[in-house]
């Protein structure tokens, strides 16, 4: 093999590498990473290259065993409370103490209507938790990402979760609450990205559509064949049930260089779902 051969194969392996670790050297805090979503894309992140990925939750023995799974000399947990703001500044803080800098936040924290929630009887004390953690939590995790990256000079990226089944509807036969708070995330993004793009901070939103997760449970959506026998019909694309890892890839091109030059933008992953706004959960 000549010397041309070999240097060919060796740039040819390079890129395939670069290819495969599009995170290299990135630091990356996942809110709502014990498990679902959060949990895929941690393991994305850190198959990518990640130098550390820090799960925060509230779900200790979860979190934890995602350290284990992934490597404890790449990935931490930080008990952390989203509606917290001291919390969130602390595990932030940390976070910069002891990587150096923040490159990417997944915030994905979110909980679900704990019951139909429709307009006439409202229940208020439901809808403030939901909001504190939904709404409140996803504006916490917003701002101190995005200060210690201004603060350091990062051109950091900021994801954070909202839903596909919100977007297609043209409002929501129940789930107000749900719906409200997702779509003030959506709001959230993307003034946070004409504010902070002078900075050359990027902030989009993905937008799943439903799977079963933990926190699905309580919606009805307990299983795979549960959501696709709800949603199956609705949804153009066939052949494929959507997974979680299917979301944590879409959550990759958004943090990636892949996406260098998309802010403001909401992500869907839904298979090209048809409005549902006679759903009833």
């Amino acid at each position: 093999m000549t010397n041309l051969s070999l240097k060919s194969e060796t740039v040819s392996h390079l890129e395939s590498v670069l290819a495969m670790n599009k995170l290299t050297g990135k630091v990356a805090i996942v809110t709502g990473g014990a498990s679902g979503i959060g949990e895929a894309t941690a393991h994305v992140f850190a198959n990518h290259g990640a130098r550390a990925v820090v799960i925060v939750d509230v779900q200790d023995e979860k979190g934890q065993a995602v350290v284990e799974s992934i490597g404890l000399e790449r990935c931490s947990y930080v008990h952390c409370d989203v509606s917290d703001e001291e919390q969130v500044k602390d595990m932030v803080d940390w976070t910069v103490q002891k990587y150096g800098q923040l490159d990417i936040m997944f915030s994905n924290a979110g909980i679900a209507s704990k019951s139909d929630q429709k307009i006439l009887d409202l229940d208020f004390s439901q809808f403030d938790r939901l909001f504190k953690v939904n709404v409140r939590g996803m504006a916490i995790c917003v701002k101190h990402a995005a200060r210690v990256m201004v603060e350091k000079g990062v051109k950091g990226t900021i994801v954070c979760t909202a839903s596909a089944v919100v977007n297609n509807w043209r409002g929501a036969t129940s789930m107000t609450d749900y719906t409200m708070s997702k779509n003030a995330v959506l709001g959230l993004a993307r003034t946070a990205s004409q504010q902070l793009g002078v900075h050359g901070i990027r902030v989009n939103t993905i937008s799943p559509t439903a799977i079963a997760t933990p926190i699905t449970v309580g919606t009805g959506l307990t299983s795979s064949e549960v959501v696709e026998k709800v949603f199956g019909p609705f949804t153009p694309l066939k052949g494929i049930t959507l997974t979680v890892k299917h979301i944590a890839d879409s959550v990759l091109f958004l943090v990636s260089d892949d996406s260098a030059f998309v802010t403001g933008h909401d992500l869907v992953v839904d298979g090209g779902l048809i409005s549902l706004p006679h759903l009833n959960f």
